[in-house]
């Protein structure tokens, strides 16, 4: 800052002192007046002016000191590194050469070079932590700063508040420069003060303007002539009152001969027009011996906080509260203690929810002013941190402030903006990301998952946090793209790698997404393979099966198979269960080749004790049947590990993941798993080869609870229709009643007969082929 209310110093002061007359060339007593007066900028003039002529460690130091004092930080780190060059350079010049070091730096330095040949290491300053120095230069708070329209002017304007019906009120010294070539503050009794403007800096006296919502500016009257400076209007809405801090005229002082004046905090009664009356001041101000400044009205606490340099403080400025109560009777101040307190200055505090904000130098920070943030519990302070960039820079950065519309503001002194001090108003970058994960019912989850959420660019984790109703929220950095990970047991994980807020219009990126439980051993698929008589050796009608479902394994990963073998009577016992043994591995084995592991076939043998008919031993049966009993079930089951947290596979991302049977039905598009039933001309007999067919469906019926099945009978147009419905009545009934005899519950099944009112081919002359197409018996599985 570069006015006296935004000096280190923190204060209003117009000043008359006493001058220390030492036995100095004219030249330094005048640059020791300037500093004392405040006026660095002349003082680091007259000083260089002093050290050119003689270079001596004091001068150096006072050029130092006043660079930092108003915040030119390359000059000050130039003349800290002149200050150490000398023999009489002590520990706390180190100090200061480092900190100016820092500010000019980016904190990218090095202690230990930094101080080589210096008889000092970094840690003779353990306070300036090199680490912590770089990780507060490194905090990014993902905002920025954007200066307030109709607001700044190329003088100082500083202290955003807005009253209950939303107009602005802050501080300015807009208006003419008077320069002048008397002393920037007069010595003679007489004529103390000038009244025309301020001598610190030849600007006009601050002023508290309000900005209406139609933009127009309006300069408030202090109601009070004696008033010279009159700034930070804070609001106590509910009784339309405006506080702020005022410096007096006051040119004596009951038994002091020399004295500063200070600042002092006052309340007005404020009507809607902007116009103030009443003014009352606090009864513990007392401006010729400290100041009261930079007034905050926490109403829903009760207590007005400000800052003071009021005897018993940690050191310069802290910041205090006092109570109050409805009828306006203040308390004693109480001190905020050494958490947020320093043995520098802190200012312009503000709370709102559990949050203090404050400004201070006595904390670690990037150079003059930095905003800082504290936890705020039972009316107690914790946690103080830096708020980072942008929000703070290597200048003054001060009076942070949210109003009720939510809108955050900022005063700074920083390089690039249109005055001394502009108001800035501090707006999020970040996206908001809303997720929804919804169950299978439509409902939202509520209870808890696990969530991954990354930036791709810099693969840094983003925070994220559960809304009251359960649904995912997070702050997204714009003009990024981010991947998504959710997961829960027993559940397909959800990822989203198309997460974006490049080009994303608003400030609200939604998403919803389906957690769906994962069908742990789900049987997709069941086939057969038939072996010769005492023979494991797969057969070519059995290769032919088996390579649609090593190719059907290879494609999709959570597959694995069920294999369940089995011998006909004939032989032993022992013999038998080897055999079955034998007749497993050969498919296991033939699997091999398409690279699936043993660990994804899981091979059972039976022997002879599962047989499919009544051909058990010293039974008398045909070939055909004792066929039927040579076999290896094969049951494709997915996702087949119980402890197993699966992926949602990528051939399923374009479905209804919680429809059990879509998943099931999608396979089953590869796989042609339902036979259909041909008859002979007028029979109703099932043949042979058919008979495989409707044990591979009894199997799936068996292990597929969750399925019916659909018979639908047919004949070809041979004949009556009275006739060949009856038929096909006949052919549905023996294939219902086929299954039923393998197990299969005939309330899971439906049977329907239409004769020849639905052939594949309608022709008056067919070919046989064609006749045997429509003699027919359908099977249809159904959720």
């Amino acid at each position: 800052m570069k006015n006296i209310f935004t000096t280190l110093t923190l204060m209003l002061t117009i000043s008359l002192i006493s001058i220390h007359v030492q036995a100095q060339n004219p030249l330094l007593r005048y640059a020791d007046k300037q500093f004392r007066l405040n006026n660095y900028q002349h003082a680091a003039e007259s000083y260089e002016h002093a050290f050119g002529r003689k270079e001596k460690y004091e001068t150096a130091k006072k050029i130092a000191e006043s660079y930092s004092k108003i915040q030119d930080y390359p000059k000050a780190n130039e003349w800290w590194l002149t200050v150490v060059g000398f023999e009489e350079a002590g520990k706390e010049d180190y100090r200061e050469y480092i900190l100016s070091s820092f500010q000019i730096s980016n904190g990218d330095i090095d202690l230990d070079t930094l101080l080589e040949g210096s008889g000092y290491s970094a840690l003779d300053f353990p306070e300036l932590d090199a680490d912590k120095l770089k990780e507060l230069y490194q905090k990014r708070s993902n905002v920025k700063l954007i200066p307030v329209d109709g607001v700044n002017s190329t003088g100082s304007d500083f202290g955003m508040a807005k009253d209950k019906d939303g107009n602005m009120y802050f501080a300015t010294d807009r208006g003419q420069v008077v320069p002048t070539d008397k002393m920037p503050i007069r010595l003679d009794l007489n004529n103390i003060y000038s009244k025309e403007k301020y001598d610190f800096n030849d600007r006009e006296f601050f002023r508290i303007v309000r900005k209406d919502t139609t933009g127009t500016l309006t300069v408030l009257e202090a109601g009070d002539e004696e008033i010279l400076h009159f700034s930070d209007p804070s609001f106590m809405h509910e009784k339309d009152l405006i506080f702020y801090s005022v410096t007096r005229r006051i040119t004596k002082a009951k038994k002091k001969g020399d004295f500063q004046v200070g600042t002092e905090v006052f309340f007005s009664s404020l009507d809607e027009s902007g116009v103030m009356s009443s003014p009352e001041g606090f009864s513990f101000n007392d401006a010729v011996n400290y100041s009261v400044m930079h007034p905050f009205v926490d109403e829903d606490a009760k207590r007005i906080y400000f800052s003071s340099d009021m005897p018993g403080g940690q050191g310069g400025f802290d910041l205090y509260y006092v109570t109050y109560n409805d009828d306006l009777t203040f308390g004693n101040p109480v001190n905020l203690g050494a958490i947020v307190n320093t043995d520098k200055n802190e200012s312009h505090p503000y709370r709102v929810e559990d949050k203090l904000y404050f400004s201070s130098n006595g904390h670690l920070g990037f150079g003059g002013l930095d905003v800082f943030m504290a936890d705020y519990s039972a009316g107690g302070f914790s946690s103080v941190s830096n708020m980072g960039t942008p929000i703070n820079s290597n200048r003054d950065d001060f009076a942070y402030s949210l109003t009720a519309d939510g809108k955050r503001y900022i005063s700074s002194d920083r390089t690039g903006g249109q005055g001394m001090d502009d108001i800035y108003s501090i707006e999020t970058l970040n996206k908001l990301l809303v997720a929804k994960v919804i169950d299978c019912d439509g409902m939202l989850v509520t209870d808890e998952f696990d969530v991954a959420l990354k930036a791709k660019d810099q693969q840094m984790d983003v925070a994220s946090s559960r809304r009251a109703d359960g649904a995912l929220l997070a702050d997204l950095s714009p003009d990024n793209n981010f991947e998504l990970k959710i997961s829960k047991k027993g559940h397909f994980s959800i990822f989203d790698n198309d997460l974006t807020t490049i080009g994303l219009e608003g400030d609200t990126l939604k998403r919803e997404y389906r957690l769906a439980r994962i069908p742990y051993q789900m049987p997709v698929y069941v086939d057969i393979v038939y072996y010769d008589l005492d023979s494991s050796v797969i057969r070519n009608d059995a290769a032919h099966t088996l390579d649609k479902l090593g190719a059907l394994m290879q494609k999709y990963s959570f597959l694995d198979l069920l294999v369940g073998s089995h011998t006909d009577a004939r032989a032993s016992d022992e013999y038998n269960e080897s055999l079955s043994e034998r007749r497993a591995d050969a498919v296991v084995d033939f699997l091999a080749k398409y690279n699936i592991g043993k660990e994804r076939v899981r091979a059972r043998w039976y022997g002879e004790q599962e047989l499919t008919n009544d051909c058990g031993d010293g039974v008398p049966c045909p070939e055909t049947e004792h066929q039927l009993n040579r076999r290896s079930e094969l049951v494709l089951e997915a996702f087949p590990d119980l402890n197993k947290e699966y992926e949602l596979p990528s051939e399923l991302l374009d479905k209804d993941i919680c429809d059990e049977f879509g998943i099931f039905e999608e396979l089953q598009k590869e796989l042609n798993a339902v036979p259909i039933v041909y008859f002979d001309f007028d029979k109703s007999t099932i043949r042979p080869i058919h008979k495989k067919e409707l044990e591979r469906t009894a199997i799936m019926m068996k292990r597929m609870k969750n399925l019916n099945l659909y018979i639908s009978g047919h004949t070809d147009q041979r004949g009556s229709e009275e006739y060949n419905k009856s038929l096909s009545e006949r052919r549905s009934t023996v294939v219902m009643d086929y299954l039923v005899k393998r197990g299969v519950e005939a309330a899971r099944m439906q049977f329907e007969w239409f004769g020849k009112t639905q052939p594949i081919h309608d022709c008056g002359t067919c070919t046989e082929a064609q006749h045997q197409e429509n003699r027919r018996t359908e099977l249809h599985l159904k959720k």
